[in-house]
């Protein structure tokens, strides 16, 4: 066994937390079930990554072997690292039938005609979905191992997960690949992050099912009061303010969890409206801007700003249909002309 390939192994059980190692090692499937017997699981695990290591020896691993045992840490620990979602799109509506092994030959084929030095591996899940372990190496270099990229794509749908390398120049090529083996024309970034995976499923699969504002504040009835009554009243309204922020909050967001996102960025465009006579602008030409957000829980940062007494509710509708306008790549246009800061979603 290669030296590389050897000390591969021995990183990826490191990063295995040490009572889940041997649940690893049988997924895996690489190992028999006497040479697992042998592995004294209860010490230290520099000593188990050793004793793996020796076994891997003897079964003469490759790096293939090495890599699907990464595909299947980061399968069970995708927090681990940060992805993006992409939407393919079709000039027709045609659907085609989803053939797995031409889809892996057409991305092989296509990655490795532009780039010789690459490794690439493929595992299939049960929810549809394909992983995809790509390591990049240069014309001159071997793939890193440990800088590589990771898609996650559901066949029977148009969104891909990817976790760039640190090679970004290497994502136009990915891209590439992902377009000619599924048979789609075109894809876009839908600017979503996030280390939570499922979250991510969740919003562009629909399985998130969130409130939109149905609620609009009207204004408070003023009335007469004596001064005696001042103080039980005040008390009143805060109690009502606060029981009508929990009422709206639950309209908006729901009872349950929020999606884990960390990251999401609207494009804005609105029109300037002026006085005519005070001359501001000559042409009348749009005000565009970019907005980014970003959090360790968006969504659930969003959901208190209300109740922590940050923002009025209910919240602005381009903050609470931040999912739902995740399918639309948060492409927000003003149907009307509004003063700058107003913006109308279509």
């Amino acid at each position: 066994m290669d030296e590389t390939v050897a000390e591969y192994i021995r990183r990826t059980i490191l990063r295995i937390p040490r009572d889940e190692i041997k649940t690893m090692l049988h997924k895996w499937g690489f190992l028999s079930e006497m040479q697992l017997q042998n592995i004294n699981f209860h010490q230290i695990k520099e000593n188990i990554s050793q004793d793996v290591v020796q076994l891997c020896e003897e079964n003469s691993a490759d790096i293939k072997q090495a890599a699907v045992l990464d595909i299947i840490y980061n399968h069970i620990y995708p927090n681990k690292r940060v992805w993006s979602v992409y939407q393919m799109n079709k000039t027709g509506e045609e659907t085609d039938f989803f053939d797995l092994k031409d889809f892996k030959k057409k991305f092989k084929r296509l990655l490795r005609s532009a780039l010789k030095n690459v490794t690439i591996n493929f595992r299939e899940y049960e929810d549809n979905a394909i992983w995809i372990r790509i390591a990049w190496g240069t014309p001159y270099t071997k793939p890193n191992q440990y800088k590589t990229s990771y898609v996650v794509y559901h066949s029977q749908t148009p969104y891909v997960f990817i976790s760039a390398s640190v090679l970004k120049s290497n994502l136009p090529l990915l891209c590439q690949a992902l377009l000619v083996a599924s048979n789609y024309s075109d894809i876009r970034e839908m600017e979503l992050r996030s280390h939570s995976l499922n979250s991510l499923k969740d919003i562009v699969f629909k399985r998130y099912s969130q409130n939109f504002q149905t609620y609009y504040p009207t204004p408070l009835q003023e009335r007469n009061v004596t001064p005696e009554s001042a103080d039980i009243r005040i008390i009143q309204e805060n109690k009502n303010e606060r029981e009508r922020i929990q009422r709206v909050n639950r309209e908006v967001f729901g009872d349950g969890p929020q999606p884990k996102l960390e990251f999401a960025q609207y494009k804005l465009e609105t029109m300037f409206k002026s006085d005519p006579k005070m001359d501001v602008l000559d042409k009348r030409e749009p005000f565009r801007c970019l907005v980014k957000f970003s959090s360790p829980h968006l969504l659930e940062s969003l959901k208190y700003l209300a109740p922590a007494g940050m923002a009025d509710a209910p919240l602005s509708p381009l903050l609470t249909c931040i999912p739902r306008k995740a399918r639309n790549y948060f492409r927000i246009r003003e149907k009307k002309g509004f003063f700058p800061g107003s913006f109308v979603s279509p």
